[in-house]
């Protein structure tokens, strides 16, 4: 449904968005993570038809938005950064008049408008100025806007931002409701929200693509993946910890405290599985294991290892 093809951008000396290309399948959840800076925004509004590339361009439902931008734009629906709005609107005659710019009027109009209403929960707040408006309802307004068409697909730029924990969690359960029919990009800083909503993660830095997988390929990088949380009657001491560090598989083991109390965290080389053998040393040694737990990775340590790195050559526009 969506092909990105070698998108680059320029801002006078400097590359925003350094050849980026990927697709985006029907049925995918796509989260795309980078710091503040990385090119994500610019990325949107490229593939959207907002910003004009330097070079490059997307594909939408078989629709290039370069040469073909209506066409393009009518399977689209777009949150952009901010949720911007016209403020004196109320989301009633904002909604109404996103209907008939999208071609819909009369009775189709107002059904469209109903049922987006009550999927995304802002009945309550129908008639008031969009100015004054929390954060929250003003994101959940733009998000109403995006998805009033029933575009095949959809790309939220930060769509939980402001929202209350129990707001992200009837946004991520929207989105998981309508993923089997669409093709969603969701721009976010949450790696949680990545972790509940998405089936693949991009992350992006400095312009470029550094990592594409599912949210457990990316986690299996990280140095947690395999590693064994080890909680022991009495505490720990030196004497265990280097009884663990001696294992073969056991590449350190460092001592942790936490929510669980005080423990041990022993990592594994290359991510290899040392669970049994911690067990199995335990037993022999006759420690008496309060906790023992296995972590699949984390998505944090992913992030950070892979974003804080600067490029070989920093990007820069070509004189």
């Amino acid at each position: 449904m969506l092909e990105i093809r070698h998108l680059v951008k320029y801002f006078g000396p400097l590359v925003a968005v350094d050849d980026v290309s990927f697709t985006v399948p029907k049925g995918e959840v796509l989260g795309f993570l980078g710091p503040n800076g990385a090119g994500k925004s610019t990325t949107m509004k490229m593939i959207t038809g907002f910003l004009a590339p330097t070079a490059g361009t997307a594909i939408i439902c078989g629709h290039d938005v370069g040469t073909q931008p209506i066409a393009a734009k009518r399977h689209i629906g777009y949150l952009p950064e901010g949720a911007p709005a016209y403020p004196d609107m109320t989301p009633a005659a904002f909604l109404d008049f996103i209907a008939h710019i999208r071609g819909f009027s009369g009775s189709e109009a107002a059904q469209r408008i109903g049922r987006i209403v009550e999927m995304i929960k802002i009945r309550e707040v129908f008639n008031q100025p969009i100015e004054t408006l929390s954060k929250g309802f003003k994101r959940r307004v733009g998000v109403a806007q995006a998805l009033l068409h029933d575009p095949e697909v959809v790309i939220l730029d930060e769509p939980t931002d402001g929202l209350d924990p129990n707001q992200k969690y009837e946004m991520r359960r929207i989105i998981s409701a309508m993923r089997a029919e669409k093709a969603i990009i969701i721009s976010t800083h949450l790696l949680e929200e990545v972790e509940a909503v998405c089936n693949r993660a991009i992350i992006i830095a400095h312009g470029r693509i550094l990592a594409d997988g599912t949210p457990a390929d990316l986690a299996r990088r990280s140095r947690h993946h395999n590693a064994v949380r080890l909680g022991i009657a009495g505490g720990v001491d030196s004497h265990v910890r280097a009884e663990l560090a001696a294992l073969p598989g056991v590449a350190a083991v460092e001592p942790v405290s936490d929510g669980e109390g005080d423990g041990l965290i022993a990592f594994p080389r290359a991510g290899g599985a040392i669970v049994a053998d911690i067990a199995d040393l335990a037993r022999e040694r006759g420690w008496t294991i309060t906790g023992l737990r296995v972590e699949r990775g984390r998505l944090d340590d992913v992030f950070r290892e892979v974003t804080a790195a600067r490029p070989e050559t920093a990007p820069t526009a070509a004189a």
